[in-house]
């Protein structure tokens, strides 16, 4: 067996991969990819997930997930399941605080109109 098959390739591990050029575009952050970083900044502040972890939960989520997610998609569900392997959080709770914040955006939207 050769030494190339003992390493597992991470699904940010593209190095020596043909690629096209990186295009790199300059944009102001979204208001919820601000709260994403700050959520990031909070939650290693109380030393609940920190920088190694969320870059361990991201390659976690597999090269199919992160060809998806977008960079901050990619840190919330990083996230949600390390708080999740923690047992901070459960599916059920995370489900349940999210419909809140849907009907108060959705309240929003109307009350806009």
């Amino acid at each position: 067996m050769g030494s190339e098959l003992l390493v597992k390739k991470l699904p940010n591990d593209i190095g020596g991969e043909s690629a096209g050029k990186i295009e790199r575009v300059e944009h102001e952050l979204l208001p919820w990819e601000k709260r994403c970083h700050a959520l990031a900044d909070v939650l290693d502040f109380h030393k609940i997930i920190n920088t190694e972890e969320k870059r361990r939960g991201v390659e976690a989520l597999g090269s199919e997930m992160v060809g998806k997610l977008t960079y901050y998609e990619r840190w919330i569900a990083a996230f949600a399941n390390i708080l999740f392997q923690k047992g901070i959080l459960t599916p059920g709770e995370l489900a349940v605080k999210m419909e809140e914040v849907e009907r108060r955006w959705l309240a929003s939207q109307q009350s806009a109109s």
